[in-house]
């Protein structure tokens, strides 16, 4: 693989670290199609003819089209807010206030970049209301990403973005398609909870149907569909006859760098050698 290429956007659960790893379980075909795509590493970082990009999240769907057809515009009003007096608790709430109260998609944009840079953590998170409800982050200087926004857009002439969820992504689905799942992951433990994207999250109903789906699309219209997860005794029930390969990811598991704890991953494959067990 050549120099792999950054999101412009920090984000939860992002296959960065991972896509070397992850790229060898990707088969061939002619178009990708993520029905969670995230910040769109595995996007950047990989050579498919065409993609088709989706997400529940509205504002980021919104982004990507943005960035896509305009960027030089975007990015002109989108670094006017990385300087040194927008970087305070106050000017952050300020914009947070007016992205809430916002209905322009340009704007909301705009705002969106702003709040991931400078924003706890770069979190997506809004509130039963649909409010943004993340905290502000305290960095020094937050970065702008004009490059990696001109990569994104570079590429994005390849995709289509819809702001669907998995199960519209899977029924636009045609043959020589791939698909790559990458939801929301399952808990490592029943105490742990999800962190909310959007609405009211992903729920363990929700894993089960997915991988359902991906199993039938995978069966019925013989194509492959790879999913990533934790590798846990639940994961490995739920894809119940995939192909499985695991992967090493270091993770940050609290505060402190240096507690750091390798946590496999693994990859569930849905294809032509699927063997049938009751559904």
């Amino acid at each position: 693989m050549s120099k792999k290429q950054r999101a412009f956007l920090k984000w939860a659960g992002g296959k960065f670290k991972l896509i070397e790893a992850l790229t060898e379980h990707l088969p061939e075909g002619q178009r990708l199609v993520e029905p969670f795509v995230g910040a769109g590493s595995v996007f950047l970082n990989t050579d498919y003819p065409s993609y088709l990009l989706c997400d529940i999240n509205q504002d980021l769907i919104n982004l990507y089209k943005i960035v896509q057809k305009d960027p030089e515009q975007y990015i002109a009003a989108a670094k006017a807010l990385f300087v040194p007096e927008m970087n305070e608790k106050e000017a952050y709430y300020r914009i947070r206030a007016e992205f809430n109260l916002s209905t322009d998609p340009f704007l909301r944009s705009v705002y969106f970049l702003y709040m991931n840079r400078h924003g706890f953590n770069g979190l997506c998170r809004y509130n039963r209301k649909g409010g943004f409800n993340v905290p502000f982050g305290s960095y020094k200087k937050p970065y702008f990403p004009e490059k990696e926004i001109y990569a994104f857009s570079e590429k994005a002439q390849r995709a289509e973005f819809k702001c669907i969820g998995y199960e519209e992504a899977f029924e636009l689905t045609r043959a020589g398609d791939v698909v790559y799942c990458d939801p929301p992951y399952a808990p490592l433990s029943t105490t742990a909870s999800f962190t909310t994207y959007v609405g009211t999250g992903f729920s363990l109903d929700d894993q089960a149907l997915l991988a359902r789906k991906s199993r039938h699309t995978a069966i019925d219209r013989g194509f492959p569909v790879l999913i990533s997860n934790h590798d846990i005794p639940l994961t490995r029930e739920l894809y119940h006859g995939a192909t499985f390969s695991t992967i090493q990811v270091q993770r940050n598991i609290s505060r402190k760098g240096s507690s750091r704890k390798k946590v496999d991953e693994l990859m569930a494959l849905y294809d032509e050698s699927y063997h049938s067990e009751n559904d």
